[in-house]
């Protein structure tokens, strides 16, 4: 479909949210309902750092992103639950108020992923899905057809 497709439904939205809680799948319900909250792009929501909704030993009531196709300030309230999940993913992954709240590559020992292609692709990590498709395979090295 191209275009502009319809909102989702409440139905749809508790559907999600109970499938990501039963699969246990934090990071990817935290995503969904920042997503919800703030209405930006999956580009800018990976991109939130800790210092942008954190502030001491608390998560803050709003919080401001530059979006990278506007340039322009968003501001956004985050709801109480998800304050709440927030704090848990926090919590459980740690990390500097400089670091990117949600990183996407994380090698086996569950740090931070860093380098270009050619370095994470000499260490013998798996390339991440980018990555994978930049160079005409599936993350799991298979070629593409």
């Amino acid at each position: 479909m191209v275009g502009t497709k319809r909102p989702l439904t409440q139905k749809q939205i508790w559907a999600v949210q109970f499938f990501l809680d039963r699969e246990e799948r934090l990071r990817d319900r935290v995503l969904f309902d920042l997503a919800l909250d703030s209405n930006l792009r999956g580009c800018d929501l990976v991109k939130i750092k800790i210092g942008n909704i954190v502030s001491g030993a608390e998560i803050k009531n709003r919080s401001i992103v530059i979006p990278q196709k506007t340039g322009r300030p968003v501001q956004f309230e985050l709801t109480a639950g998800v304050r709440a999940s927030l704090l848990a993913w926090l919590e459980g992954r740690g990390g500097a108020i400089d670091d990117y709240a949600f990183p996407s590559r994380v090698d086996h020992m569950g740090h931070l992923a860093r380098g270009n292609m050619r370095a994470s692709s000499m260490s013998g990590s798996p390339p991440s899905t980018c990555e994978a498709l930049d160079m005409g395979r599936t993350p799991f090295g298979a070629r593409r057809r």
